[in-house]
C-alpha cells in the first residue's frame, strides 16, 4: 500500500557525554536546564552538538589557504549566517571567533528564551508553555517549537498570535465561562 510520507534520512541530532558521571559537567548541564527552562539533557546535547559542528567547518576552513576558493566561499556563507542569527558581532566576523562560541549564546538564541526576555511570559517555563500552547508568533508564522532559533531580522516580530486569548482572539474558556456566568448572575438580579 503506497504512502503519502516523504523519505526523510535520520541523522543524529546530538551526542551522549563520553562519562556519564562526570559531577563538574553534571552540575553544569544541571544549571543550564534550570536557567534556560529546557525540558531535558539532550537538549542541551543536541545544541552542544551543533556547535560542535560549527566549530569543526570553521576549523577545516581555517586549515585552507586564506586565498582558497573553497575557504573564501564557505567560510563567507558561515559568517553570513553566524551573523543572520546574532551569534557574533559585525566586528568579530571571522573564522577564529566561531571557535569562541559557547553553548549559553546558542541557548540565548531560542525562542523560549527570547518570549521570556521580551517580557511575554512571567518566567522562562511560561514562556516554553506559551509557545507549545500556540499563542507565540514569529512574524505571520505561528510557531510552536520552543528551541526554534530566532534570526535577528525577526527578534522585533515576536507576538502573540493573532487568535490567540493573549493577542486579539476570542477569549479562552474559562474566560467564556466566567462571563456567561456573570451575565447569568446580572441577569438573575434584574428579575428580584
Amino acid at each position: 500500500m503506497p504512502t503519502n510520507a516523504q523519505a526523510r534520512s535520520f541523522r543524529k541530532t546530538n551526542k551522549t557525554p563520553r562519562r556519564p558521571y562526570e559531577k563538574e559537567r553534571l552540575d553544569a548541564e544541571l544549571k543550564l536546564v534550570g536557567e534556560y527552562g529546557l525540558r531535558c539533557k539532550r537538549e542541551i546535547w543536541r545544541v552542544q552538538y551543533a556547535l560542535a559542528k560549527l566549530r569543526k567547518a570553521a576549523r577545516t576552513l581555517l586549515t585552507l589557504d586564506p586565498k582558497d576558493p573553497k575557504r573564501i566561499f564557505e567560510g563567507t556563507a558561515l559568517l553570513r549566517r553566524m551573523s543572520r542569527y546574532g551569534l557574533l558581532a559585525d566586528e568579530e566576523l571571522d573564522l577564529d571567533s566561531i571557535l569562541q562560541l559557547t553553548t549559553q549564546k546558542l541557548l540565548e538564541n531560542r525562542l523560549q528564551t527570547k518570549v521570556c526576555k521580551q517580557g511575554l511570559a512571567k518566567s522562562i517555563h511560561h514562556a516554553r508553555v506559551l509557545i507549545r500552547q500556540r499563542h507565540i508568533r514569529v512574524g505571520s508564522q505561528l510557531v510552536n517549537v520552543p528551541s526554534f532559533n530566532v534570526r535577528t531580522s525577526s527578534e522585533k516580530h515576536i507576538d502573540f498570535a493573532t487568535n490567540s486569548p493573549y493577542g486579539q482572539g476570542k477569549p479562552g474558556r474559562v474566560a467564556r465561562k466566567r462571563a456567561a456566568s456573570r451575565a447569568a448572575a446580572g441577569a438573575g438580579e434584574d428579575e428580584e
